[in-house]
């Protein structure tokens, strides 16, 4: 095994340089680059690659960045980036051509608060102001994860029946600047894994076409028609190429959803990122209690894995959703989600909290708080704020 003690920001470049490196006898790889904390450490790892046909491109800005990976991606290149907070605002208009260009690039989004005011530490509004665009969205919750992810989201995204670019978040120093021992992959396993990149739409001078031209009303339905139907095929392709993860790597990747203790379960918590790791732990305390309580790891943010989980919440009465992410005016975005697809489904009571936003730590005290609170709680309120100092 190849057991290395790195950062989740070494466990992403290191990924992301051996599956550009896999695509050595095909179109090759192109990597656009501009640094931001927290991330900054994928891309100067990424930079240091001795690739054998791959390019690194410093850029002016993360703009630019994207738009190297649009350029490459249309070409055949096996195509990704990462970024952080504003640094993701700014590729805004990019990060949309990509995704309706239908190009499968791979980005690592290390999740940093939006400024301003200025704030460097963890919180999921940068890429979840894009939760209504084609990207898939992936959320990590551990260095490994991040690691195996990251290989997963190549495969995912070029897969002929998905064609989408894919996003792979992960919570800002919690992770990106935290060293744990993990297993890297060898390249010999990636190049089993990651099969030549093939965009079937790429620019060819033989047969000229445009790109992005002007279009009517009917085709651009048309074509988000055809965006919906591909992002229905994702759940079904992931778990297919999980399992040949497994094959190879003689690991599991976790999937969209990751349940614990939740068979019997009358609350049910529902977390993503680094959260869930504490959350577990409460969990496991309130069994030895005797209380019925489990969670839900919520990994594929996009699609969204809504008739998954309804069957997973079928049986609890109570559902607690713990955000590190706010809609101005409106709560914890993975709570409206889950709201979104239990709608219609009973009389469950969905609470909203609010932890960490801003970056703050969830500490497991914290936790209990919210165990308690939905435990005791006779009716839904609104999204519940947590960790403000009285």
């Amino acid at each position: 095994m190849n057991m290395q003690l790195v950062t989740g920001n070494h466990a992403a470049g290191h990924s992301m340089s051996l599956a550009a490196e896999a695509n050595r006898n095909a179109r090759g790889s192109v990597c656009g680059i501009y640094p931001i904390t927290p991330q900054t450490e994928i891309v100067e790892f990424v930079a240091r690659y001795p690739f054998s046909k791959g390019k690194v491109i410093p850029v002016e800005s993360e703009h630019s960045a994207m738009g190297v990976c649009i350029g490459a991606s249309l070409n055949g290149a096996r195509s990704f980036t990462a970024s952080s907070s504003n640094g993701l605002a700014y590729m805004t208009e990019n990060i949309v051509v990509a995704a309706f260009y239908r190009l499968p690039i791979v980005m690592a989004a290390v999740n940093r608060t939006l400024g301003p005011p200025w704030n460097i530490w963890a919180d999921q509004g940068d890429s979840l102001m894009f939760r209504d665009f084609a990207w898939i969205q992936l959320y990590c919750d551990t260095n490994q994860d991040v690691a195996d992810t990251t290989l997963l989201a190549f495969r995912l995204a070029e897969d002929k029946r998905v064609m989408l670019p894919v996003m792979v978040c992960m919570d800002a120093f919690i992770v990106s600047h935290t060293s744990m021992e993990i297993e890297l992959a060898t390249q010999d396993q990636v190049d089993r894994f990651l099969p030549d990149c093939k965009v079937p739409h790429r620019i060819d001078p033989s047969h000229p076409v445009t790109v992005g031209g002007m279009t009517v009303p009917q085709d651009t339905l048309t074509h988000r028609i055809e965006l919906d139907e591909a992002m229905r095929q994702v759940p079904a392709v992931l778990e297919e190429h999980r399992a040949r993860f497994k094959e190879i790597f003689g690991r599991e990747v976790s999937g969209a959803l990751t349940v614990y203790r939740t068979e019997d379960a009358d609350r049910i918590f529902i977390a993503s990122g680094t959260i869930s790791i504490s959350l577990r732990d409460i969990v496991d305390e309130w069994r030895e209690k005797g209380e019925k309580v489990g969670m839900i790891k919520v990994k594929q943010f996009r699609p969204f894995p809504c008739e998954q989980l309804v069957e997973l919440c079928r049986g609890a009465s109570r559902i607690g959703v713990l955000d590190r992410n706010y809609s101005a005016g409106t709560g914890g975005i993975f709570w409206q989600e889950v709201k979104s697809c239990m709608q219609g489904q009973g009389e469950q009571m969905i609470q909203g909290y609010l932890l960490g936003v801003g970056g703050g730590d969830v500490v497991p005290e914290t936790i209990r708080e919210v165990v308690d609170d939905l435990g005791n709680r006779n009716a839904v309120a609104s999204p519940i704020w947590k960790g403000i100092e009285q």
